[in-house]
């Protein structure tokens, strides 16, 4: 029964041995770097309990388990020390890094924004700079020597994790200073078009080269995901992303991750269970290029 046991997500088998696995999912609760509300270190925890109640078997419209063609583990939480942010990103892409060289792809639980830099780092390792797809509500381009959930995309640029002329980001509604390479499709953009020129846009600038998504939960308006740090108003609706995981199958993703889930601000728990779906609707579309 999904309600019994140890609380891994997906109800997978808890393993740090990676032999033979095409995902390793692992949680980072650390919400150090955060501008707004902290509590995104809780979102681990509160995305493995929502998931309990998907894991059923067949996933809806797929019409499959995804289970039964992917062999997918749950490698807890990177371990590091309170107050010690340095140390757990040191910690996350050494993790990460072994998941990569063993042939899985990470799927990331956050925690904050910054985390995502981890799993960059150690996917450009081995595939070098990865063309980033990434739903927000912000840029996360600021200039900034410190690394932080606003700044980390800015320094996974000026490390070569990522190529900016391949990388695009989705229902931008803020500002940023700073000019870059990376396509933006702000909010006013998908108001006056539809998802299937979206669709395509993202996929003419990714092209054919390994990628990596990752969802910040505040992409999505603060209706649909009000326990996240930062909300912001006029957001996506949950199908503008599970319509592009559906149809994502010809894009190279190497990883994905799902962040800034804040719980405590979301008392029903609508926020992590709509973050623990995404990430199954990502799952099922790997699953899918897989076939049965």
């Amino acid at each position: 029964m999904p309600y019994s046991g140890i609380r891994t997500f997906m109800r997978r088998r808890p393993s740090m041995d990676f032999a033979d696995v095409d995902m390793a999912v692992l949680g980072i609760p650390f919400d150090l770097t955060t501008s707004g509300r902290s509590g995104s270190r809780y979102g681990p925890s509160a995305l493995r309990e929502a998931s309990t109640q998907l894991a059923w078997g067949e996933v809806w419209p797929w019409g499959f388990d995804p289970f039964d063609r992917l062999s997918v583990v749950d490698c807890g939480d990177v371990p590091f020390r309170r107050g010690q942010g340095a140390q757990m990103y040191e910690v996350a892409t050494e993790l990460a890094s072994q998941v990569v060289a063993a042939g899985a792809q990470t799927i990331m639980m956050g925690g904050d924004h910054s985390a995502t830099y981890a799993m960059l780092k150690a996917n450009a390792e081995k595939y070098g700079p990865l063309a980033l797809v990434q739903f927000d509500a912000h840029r996360d381009t600021q200039k900034s020597e410190y690394l932080d959930h606003g700044t980390f995309v800015y320094h996974a640029i000026q490390e070569g994790l990522i190529d900016p002329n391949r990388s695009i980001q989705i229902g931008i509604r803020t500002f940023y200073d700073d000019k870059d390479d990376i396509t933006v499709l702000y909010r006013n953009w998908l108001h006056d078009h539809t998802a299937d020129e979206m669709q395509a846009r993202i996929e003419e600038v990714v092209g054919r080269g390994p990628a990596y998504l990752t969802i910040d939960i505040d992409s999505l308006d603060p209706a649909y995901a009000p326990g996240t740090g930062t909300p912001v108003v006029d957001g996506l609706a949950p199908n503008d992303i599970i319509r592009f995981l559906r149809r994502s199958g010809g894009i190279g993703f190497v990883g994905m991750d799902l962040v800034e889930v804040a719980p405590a601000y979301d008392p029903a728990g609508v926020t992590a269970l709509m973050g623990a779906s995404l990430m199954l609707e990502y799952i099922c579309a790997v699953a899918a290029k897989r076939g049965g």
